[in-house]
């Protein structure tokens, strides 16, 4: 069961949401994806977020983190082959790739593997001039009901550039 939406409205009033407008519309065409391996995504501070991703049996070198614009893709695929007589494989070592849409100004600022454990964390980092900034209000000066003069041309008086 699935609602379809209809953004065309919210095109008319709203500049630069494009972008959400279609991660929305995105999101309710994918079919559910694979929830392996499975992950947490936490807040550790008002800019600050945390991936843990339980990648039980891959290594460092097996594992692949790849920043893309406003897109983080985590893979991995085993180098290693296991010949043994398998009575029973619950550990899953098939390769994957798990995308997650990022925020504009998000930054990867580490990532660690222990104990099957891969954590990612990211930073928003909002540049200086995007931060909201206080305008102080100069005073007129001028008295009420001056006139605003057309500004002076510069060189050639009209008369003499139809002459010319």
């Amino acid at each position: 069961m699935r609602t379809a939406f209809d953004f065309s409205p919210l095109y008319r009033s709203s500049i630069g949401f494009d972008r959400i407008f279609d991660l929305l519309e995105n999101a309710s065409r994918t079919p559910s994806a694979d929830n392996w391996p499975p992950y947490d995504i936490a807040r550790t501070g008002e800019d600050a977020y945390r991936i843990t991703m339980a990648v039980a049996g891959f290594g460092q070198d097996e594992l692949s983190i790849v920043r893309e614009p406003n897109m983080l893709v985590v893979s991995g695929e085993r180098t290693a082959e296991d010949n043994g007589d398998y009575l029973h494989r619950g550990i899953a070592g098939r390769p994957f790739e798990r995308r997650f849409e990022l925020a504009d100004h998000v930054k990867v600022t580490g990532a660690s593997l222990v104990n099957g454990l891969l954590t990612i964390d990211l930073q928003r980092e909002i540049p200086e001039e995007m931060k909201p900034r206080r305008i102080e209000i100069g005073s007129g000066g001028g008295k009420a009901g001056s006139r605003i003069e057309a500004p002076k041309t510069v060189g050639k008086p009209a008369a003499e550039k139809q002459a010319a």
